[in-house]
């Protein structure tokens, strides 16, 4: 049975408002935009793919940009962390040379469950093409395991 969430119609409303201001013409800073990403809602960054197979969990995150050495990959029991800062332009660019500045910059945090338990000790990140790429080897209890059936 679905549980109704009135906060889903409130943001839904809320979106059709500001739909129908921005199609006249009428652009209007949100009281809710406290996203890293420019936006109407707040939106998760880095966007992320996650998926596993029989031994490990992949996080492959889009994140162009960034300095490598300032990331950090942080697990704990079934959840990661990602975090880190992307650089704001070159200093020799002035504000007010910009016609149109869509690329956010600043700090980011970003926290994911994990289908399953992970070794921690044996996580891996790289950072590849504007990809960090985490591979999380799961934890030997969460492998599934064949059980073979006697026949009595």
């Amino acid at each position: 049975m679905a549980q109704w969430n009135p906060w889903q119609e409130v943001e839904a409303l809320r979106r059709g408002i500001d739909r129908t201001f921005e199609q006249g013409g009428v652009p209007l800073p949100s009281p809710f935009r406290t996203a890293f990403l420019p936006g109407r809602a707040a939106r998760e960054y880095p966007l992320v793919n996650l998926y596993d197979d029989k031994d490990s969990v992949y996080i492959e995150a889009l994140a162009p940009g960034l300095d490598p050495a300032s990331v950090n990959v942080s697990v704990v029991r079934n959840t990661v962390t990602l975090s880190g800062e992307k650089p704001r332009v070159p200093t020799e660019v002035k504000p007010e040379a910009f016609h149109r500045e869509e690329r956010a910059a600043g700090k980011f945090v970003r926290s994911l469950e994990l289908p399953s338990e992970v070794d921690a000790d044996k996580v891996k990140a790289e950072y590849k093409n504007g990809l960090l790429l985490v591979t999380l080897p799961k934890a030997e209890s969460a492998k599934a395991r064949q059980i073979r059936v006697e026949v009595a």
